[in-house]
């Protein structure tokens, strides 16, 4: 059932109005269960390294294989997402998923993970999960579009999107610290598994228009015509150039948390919990704040102070040793973190042209998780060597870096995003990047 809403309606309905779409509404709902589940895994398995091991370096290696099949396998998934039913795609990479967590929660509980095998146990499973993940990703991003019935409410589901998510960063590992610390890692990743049935059956009842199968060409060729698409248009290379630099340098902060939550704060399980969860505070503050924005107009200026409150965040906790001061940080941080990324997602979501999106979106997944391996390998190692605060100062610092460059490509991005890609066809009103309104070109004579 969709719905209408004025421009002038800036209430509920209106924050909540991709939720309309029956197929979206089914996926929110689903997959927000799913995700609770995958925090609670994602804490519970940082925990079990770094208690089995000790080792700051350990924790960046598991999250730099973990990750990096996204990067290398992304790009030549876009291709293949854009070729099959992507709403098919995302049962399987669910259903594969769930069953990594059941494996991983057996062993656990079984005893059969120890010290000495802990590395090579969750190596294996930690890369099983990241090839699902190069597919699952990409074609979550690209079947947004085709869950939502009205179009102009595309930037919507995306903010609903980055709310859902975050909040189940907010809920996941606070449930995860406290059953951590009671129960054991094990259950965390048993109660993982279990949440993806939701997400499953939610996908299952969904009612979904005939895939259109579309000419192909070689694998190769598509490849490189997804990239020449993507990093020939200015707008769209500043925003993935963009990504992936903060996806390096800033947000691997998060795998240095259990050595933050034990050495700087002198805390336990429960404390790794809230350090994992003020950032998903946040995010989900600067989620509802995209949500209620009617349009992409602006999203330029809002990337550009995201960034600066993210970085500024992080060299703000780095040098604090008082949770209390640490906290509101990191709410800061997630904040502009997920306001940057999600940002930038929604202008993607708007230029990209269909027949391309699985390949753009899995570029964006590229950078966006899949330059998260190196980042946290750089952490884990300069954690190691200089310490955990010097490292998320650098951090830090390196975003606001980035925030100079993307403010001085501001101009040129105005001058080409929008009439190029009929963002005016799918978004009446918007202008550009910046929220200036641009002046069409005059007619050919």
């Amino acid at each position: 059932m969709a719905s209408s809403f004025s421009n002038s309606d800036r209430g509920l309905k209106f924050a909540l109005r991709a939720l309309w779409s029956r197929n979206y509404r089914l996926f929110f709902l689903g997959h927000g269960v799913s995700l609770t589940g995958t925090w609670m895994q994602r804490v519970a398995m940082a925990w079990l390294v770094y208690d089995l091991t000790n080792s700051a370096f350990l924790l960046g290696f598991i999250g730099f294989l973990s990750m990096l099949p996204t990067f290398l396998i992304s790009p030549f998934a876009g291709v293949l997402i854009d070729r099959w039913n992507r709403h098919r795609v995302i049962v399987i990479t669910q259903a594969l998923a769930m069953l990594q967590a059941f494996i991983l929660a057996g062993l656990v509980l079984a005893g059969l993970v120890t010290p000495q095998n802990v590395v090579g146990v969750l190596v294996v499973l930690s890369v099983f999960l990241g090839v699902v993940n190069a597919f699952d990703m990409p074609a979550r991003q690209a079947f947004v579009v085709e869950m939502v019935e009205r179009r102009e409410d595309l930037p919507n589901a995306i903010a609903l999107n980055s709310s859902m998510f975050n909040g189940a960063r907010l809920l996941g590992p606070t449930v995860a610290g406290v059953a951590v610390a009671t129960v054991g890692e094990g259950w965390c990743f048993l109660l993982n598994g279990i949440s993806y049935v939701a997400v499953i059956m939610a996908l299952l009842a969904m009612r979904v228009a005939p895939h259109k199968p579309r000419p192909q060409r070689r694998v190769w060729l598509e490849l490189g015509d997804g990239f020449r698409y993507a990093f020939g248009f200015p707008p769209i290379r500043a925003l993935l150039l963009l990504v992936g630099w903060t996806s390096l340098v800033g947000m691997p902060y998060a795998v240095l948390m259990p050595v933050f939550a034990t050495q700087v704060f002198g805390g336990d399980a429960r404390t790794l919990g809230y350090l994992i969860a003020a950032p998903g505070v946040g995010a989900l503050l600067g989620a509802t704040y995209l949500a209620s924005r009617q349009h992409v107009a602006g999203l330029g200026r809002v990337i550009v102070i995201a960034i600066i409150a993210f970085g500024l965040s992080l060299v703000g906790f780095a040098l604090t040793g008082r949770l209390l001061v640490a906290l509101p940080l990191l709410m800061v941080a997630g904040l502009g973190m997920m306001v940057q990324m999600a940002s930038s997602n929604t202008i993607l979501q708007t230029l990209v042209e269909d027949d391309k999106r699985g390949r753009v979106m899995s570029l964006y997944a590229m950078t966006f998780a899949g330059m998260g391996p190196f980042g946290s390998l750089l952490a884990g190692s300069l954690g190691h060597t200089l310490g955990v605060q010097t490292t998320v100062m650098l951090s830090g610092a390196c975003c606001l870096l980035a925030a100079v460059v993307f403010l001085l490509s501001l101009p040129k991005l105005q001058r080409l995003a929008g009439p190029i890609y009929g963002i005016k066809d799918i978004m009446p009103g918007v202008g550009d990047l910046t929220g200036h309104e641009q002046v069409p070109n005059p007619p050919e004579e």
